[in-house]
Parts: C-alpha cells; sequence; structure tokens
C-alpha cells in the first residue's frame, strides 16, 4: 500500500529557511504534490534525530532481551523522543526482524562487542584471546551494518583498576581487518591507557572517552576520528564508584577523577575539531528516550546549542550515511513548535514525527 502524499511547512533546519516540503512515496521533494495532505504548519523542521550509541536488546540489568515486544518496546521509545536512526554499538541478540518494522527506527548495527576473556560484563560480548581478535573483527564486520564494536578497556581484578584489553599489534590488525571489509570500528573507552593504541591503530571512534588526554585529541582531529561521550552514562560514574569502593579502591578514584573532568574532556575535544555525536548508551542501566538530556548534557559540557542539535541530528546522519531534509531523500523528519538551537527544552516535546513517509506520533 502506497503512503499518502503529505505537505508540510516551515523552517527547515539546519539551513534555517522557510520552506514548502511534500512527502511523495515515502521520500521528500519541494515540487507540489497535488492532493496531499498539510500535517504539519509552521514551527521547525528537523531531519529525525538520532542516537548514536544504544544497545537494543539489554535490559535495565544487562540480561538479554529476546521477547519481540519487549525489542519494539526498546525502539518505540526512542521513536517517541523524535530518535529515528539508532546506531547499535553491541547487542548479544538478532534485532534484525526489527528491521521489517516500518514503524520503527532505522538500525545500524555494530555486531557484538567483542572483548577479552572475563574482561567484560558476562554474556554480552563475543569473548577471544588476543590471537583470535581480527578473524572475528571480519565476521562481526559481516554481520553489522558497517561497524564493530570493541572493548578497550575495563577493569582488571589483578590490577584493581580499568586496563588494557588488548595489546597495541593486535589492535593494529583488527582495525586493519575491518576496513578491509568496508567496516568501521568503534570501542568503549573509560580511562586512558588504552586510548593511545586505539587511536594509534586508525579506530574511527571512541564511545564514552572520559579519560582522553589534549596530546590524544589533537591526535585524533589530525586523523579525523570521533568521539561520543555518552554523558548521561557518565553521569553514573560516582554510584560505578561507590559499587566498586570496597574491593577496588583504585578504581573507585579513577572512576570519581573521570567524572570530575568529563565535560571538559568533551569541550576540549570539540574545540580541538575532534567530531562529537550524540549517544546515550541506552540499554543496560540508561532508559532509552534520553536524547535530550544528552544534547542538554553536552550543551553543558561546552558545545554551543546549534553544534549539541546537530550531533544528535543532521551532523550524526551525515556520519553514518544518512541524508537529511532533501530532494529525493527517505522522508524523515520531526517537528518542533520552537527552535531547537535557541531553545533545548524543545526537544522534549516533538509536535509532529514522518517516519519513511508515514506520520507515526
Amino acid at each position: 500500500m502506497t503512503a499518502p502524499a503529505l505537505h508540510l511547512s516551515g523552517v527547515l533546519l539546519p539551513a534555517g529557511e522557510h520552506r514548502d516540503v511534500w512527502v511523495h512515496r515515502g521520500r521528500f521533494t519541494f515540487e507540489p504534490v497535488p492532493g496531499a495532505e498539510t500535517v504539519s504548519r509552521g514551527g521547525f523542521l528537523l531531519p529525525g534525530l538520532v542516537d548514536a550509541h544504544c544497545h537494543v536488546g539489554i535490559g535495565a540489568g544487562g540480561e538479554h532481551v529476546t521477547e519481540p515486544d519487549a525489542l519494539r518496546a526498546q525502539a518505540l521509545a526512542e521513536r517517541d523522543a523524535g530518535v529515528l536512526a539508532l546506531r547499535d554499538c553491541g547487542s548479544p541478540v538478532d534485532t534484525r526482524f526489527l528491521d521489517s518494522h516500518l514503524d520503527l527506527p532505522r538500525v545500524v548495527r555494530a555486531g557484538r562487542h567483542l572483548a577479552a576473556p572475563r574482561r567484560y560484563l558476562p554474556g554480552l560480548a563475543v569473548e577471544l584471546e588476543p590471537a583470535d581478535l581480527a578473524a572475528e573483527v571480519a565476521v562481526q564486520a559481516r554481520r553489522g551494518d558497517g561497524w564493530v564494536k570493541l572493548v578497550g578497556d575495563w577493569i582488571d581484578r589483578g590490577v584493581g583498576d580499568l586496563a588494557p584489553e588488548w595489546p597495541d599489534d593486535v589492535l593494529a590488525a583488527a582495525v586493519a581487518a575491518a576496513h578491509a571489509e568496508g567496516a568501521r570500528v568503534t570501542a568503549h573507552t573509560f580511562g586512558t591507557d588504552a586510548l593511545p593504541g586505539l587511536v594509534r591503530a586508525g579506530i574511527d571512534c571512541i564511545e564514552h572517552g572520559s579519560g582522553l588526554t589534549e596530546e590524544l585529541i589533537g591526535e585524533m582531529a589530525a586523523r579525523g576520528t570521533a568521539v561520543v561521550p555518552t554523558l548521561v552514562n557518565v553521569a553514573n560514574f560516582p554510584s560505578f564508584a561507590a559499587a566498586g569502593e570496597r574491593r577496588f579502591p583504585a578504581y573507585a578514584s579513577t572512576m570519581r577523577r573521570l567524572y570530575a573532568s568529563a565535560g571538559a574532556v568533551v569541550r576540549a575535544a570539540y574545540e580541538a575539531g575532534v567530531p562529537v555525536f550524540a549517544g546515550t548508551d541506552a540499554g543496560g542501566g540508561i532508559e532509552h528516550g534520553l536524547i535530550a538530556e544528552e544534547v542538554r548534557a553536552l550543551h553543558a559540557a561546552g558545545l554551543p546549542a546549534e553544534a549539541a542539535v546537530a550531533a544528535a541530528s543532521w551532523a550524526a546522519r551525515e556520519w553514518l550515511g544518512l541524508p537529511g531534509i532533501e530532494e529525493g531523500a527517505p522522508a524523515d523528519l520531526v517537528v518542533f513548535d520552537a527552535d531547537p538551537r535557541t531553545d533545548l527544552d524543545t526537544l522534549q516535546r516533538p509536535r509532529r514525527t514522518v517516519l519513511r513517509g508515514v506520520v507515526v506520533a
């Protein structure tokens, strides 16, 4: 069944021009479509929001979510927040069936987390010896949607603190294996010690990145390596520290230090020219649908409001290979009453959402 033709008018972002736009056969056009139904007048038309770091398929306690209705509920919570594209940074379950649900956000998958044995949350990662990492990276590259996810650091119980999971030569081979398959690589890191090897291996993105130093930020800027700070998750670092205080006091101290400097790290990365994108780390201990909170956190850390919005919309879409509001592009947009570049709170209140050319909210 063909979706009905739609008409909307308002200020198109990021250009900031008042335009009329039509939706015909699920795609944008600026040519009038006879008989189109007007579904929105006025307001600000924003390319569909992006949560660039989430996990569909992980429950509140870290358990695997496999029931179709529960997986749909996670994706719907994102859509209700105006998020029309997700970069799923590692899931232990197969969520491909969601792609046939045209009322749900587009999902860009990174396959399974890849971690060293007993060095990540139990049951979530494919656990590998270093010698096997590059081969498994190639496998996950073929299973994903152009991304592979490494666990770069985690608590080492023998050390009592965060520590790298992989030797530098292993990382270089793993990144090369992904690139040979046409995939990009990202990695979880909280601390500092794993970052030099990851950046110098040519990794494409760093998740969290709370341990970035001035030198590493400069190298990332020169290489074009992106960071997704997940500040709504970093806000939990003090509770992580408290939970580990008795057994791992050095780890607790590290997490508190990283929390205290997280905003300054994000600001320094942005000012140095590192691409910064908005992701919430939803799944596990973070609820889905918090993209507006992440945008506000990026702004509070020092990104200009427009840059913070771009990090969750048109800039993030371009980074992931998704178009904005342009001729012939798939019709994914969100309408807001106020300009989110000057009123970030309006991101909490989408007025109208169009996904794949259909009004869904």
